[in-house]
């Protein structure tokens, strides 16, 4: 995996961004501190023909430099964290220690409540309120497992879309054709993580754990925006979400397998992307006079065009259908223990629940642009068909009788369960079919792991628990 690591924040740090993204988009201005430039001996004022002048260039000469000799993967992360948080240092508020003591409380009585309607332990380790620029540094790992394997196949396609006798002719500019590669897709990746960055509420809020393993987290400020109009109070707003996240940490930290199966779900979609090379030749050319590699908006612009869409190939159709299956069942049974812990304490719950489900079923400008770096959109579309089950199965074999299909993957109901969630109900009772009842459940083994790429367990968290 290339990626840049995260590091923390401080405000220092976003200063020195928000100053560095002042006249640039994406921070390579020059620097204010460069010493006040005098004019050369006997030169006039505004003349350009002085060494004093030149040396005035070289912060951005130098930043040039460092872009063009970028030898990193197909992304170039560096450019990504600069471009994201510069977007969004101007609407960046920090979190007051005030709301990080508000979402700790939050987060200790949502696991107190999940406590009796679900078999499944606590799952936080550490509870913590993020801003937006803590959020887009902190989830940038996951964010470069996600982008790298499609960037790597639309790249090699670019180098393959390139004529022969250009590629000739080219030589030695191999290096800054894949230095000009990385910067597109940091430029798009950038903007796009400062989108998301903007409208997040918790840490799984694309239903995918982003945050380190046990960590919950909710961004205040998003959630505070979230509130307007709703007409319920702030602190309700935060304990519904709160939650949810909280109900979210217990199954990715109980259920061993889950966590590293959706991870590697999205990857080996990426993985397995082609491109028709042909069609993108014919797009190149078309768009070869509107794309000014200076210019990030053009290069967005061209991403964004169609020009790097990738082919879905059957194999990779049915790719998608397991990983929206698994995507639903997690956010489907969140739902549902998020609806039995709240009922009748929250009065506004029901109408929370189903502003959760429309944003998530519509998605947001954010989320269509990684749509077109992944190749997928990350929302469950048969949520109310899983949330569906997952109560019915409460209700037919109590809290334990629900919670214990998580032991092993093959034991979870299937895209045309979620069709017919009686007829999966009626095979458990009946026994009809072994592999599904719950007295089989003791007998399924370990999850087995993915055999394309075995990975260890994400280390714990540092900091104590909530």
């Amino acid at each position: 995996m290339t990626g840049a690591s995260p590091r923390g924040t401080t405000d220092q740090d976003i200063a020195l961004d928000r100053d560095m993204s002042s006249d640039s988009s994406f921070g390579f201005g020059t620097s204010g501190n460069e010493p006040e430039r005098r004019e050369p001996s006997g030169g006039h004022p505004g003349s350009s023909d002085g060494p004093e002048d030149l040396m005035g260039k070289i912060p951005l000469f130098a930043e040039l430099q460092k872009l063009f000799s970028y030898s990193g993967g197909p992304v170039n992360w560096d450019l990504a964290r600069q471009g994201a948080i510069g977007a969004v240092a101007g609407g960046h508020r920090p979190v007051t220690q005030d709301e990080r003591q508000a979402v700790r409380a939050a987060l200790q009585l949502a696991d107190l409540w999940l406590g009796e309607v679900t078999e499944l332990p606590s799952g936080i380790t550490t509870a913590t309120a993020w801003s937006r620029v803590d959020w887009i540094e902190k989830t940038l790992p996951v964010w470069s497992n996600l982008c790298d394997p499609v960037a790597a196949q639309i790249a090699s396609a670019m180098t393959s879309a390139i004529p022969a006798e250009a590629a000739q002719a080219a030589g030695q500019m191999g290096g800054m054709l894949q230095a000009l590669g990385g910067m597109m897709f940091g430029a798009q990746v950038g903007q796009a993580m400062a989108s998301l960055s903007s409208e997040v509420l918790t840490g799984t809020d694309v239903g995918l754990p982003l945050a380190p393993a046990g960590t919950a987290v909710l961004v205040p400020q998003n959630v505070t925006e979230f509130g307007t109009g709703l007409e319920l109070p702030e602190d309700e707003i935060r304990l519904f979400l709160a939650i949810r996240e909280a109900a979210y940490q217990r199954l990715f930290g109980h259920v061993p397998w889950l966590r590293q199966r959706l991870l590697d779900a999205v990857e080996s979609y990426a993985r397995g992307i082609t491109v028709d090379v042909d069609a993108m030749r014919s797009k190149m050319e078309e768009a070869v006079g509107s794309v000014d590699p200076a210019n990030p908006e053009s290069l967005q612009a061209a991403l964004q065009s169609g020009m790097f869409t990738p082919q879905e190939s059957p194999e990779q159709k049915r790719s998608l259908a397991r990983l929206e299956t698994l995507l639903a069942l997690a956010e489907g049974w969140v739902d549902a223990v998020v609806t039995q812990a709240c009922m009748n304490r929250l009065p506004g719950a029901v109408a929370l629940t189903e502003t959760i489900r429309r944003r998530r079923a519509s998605g947001g400008p954010a989320e269509q642009t990684f749509a077109t770096l992944v190749g997928l959109e990350l929302r469950p579309r048969r949520l109310r068909d899983a949330a569906t089950l997952w109560s019915a199965l409460e209700e037919k074999h109590g809290i334990e009788g629900r919670d214990r299909l998580w032991n092993h993957p093959d034991l979870l109901p299937s895209a045309d369960d979620l069709d017919d969630p009686q007829a999966f109900i009626r095979a458990q009772t009946a026994g009809e079919a072994t592999e599904w009842s719950v007295g089989a459940l003791e007998d399924a083994g370990p999850a087995p792991t993915d055999p394309e790429q075995e990975r260890p367990d994400p280390p714990k968290a540092e900091d104590g628990p909530a």
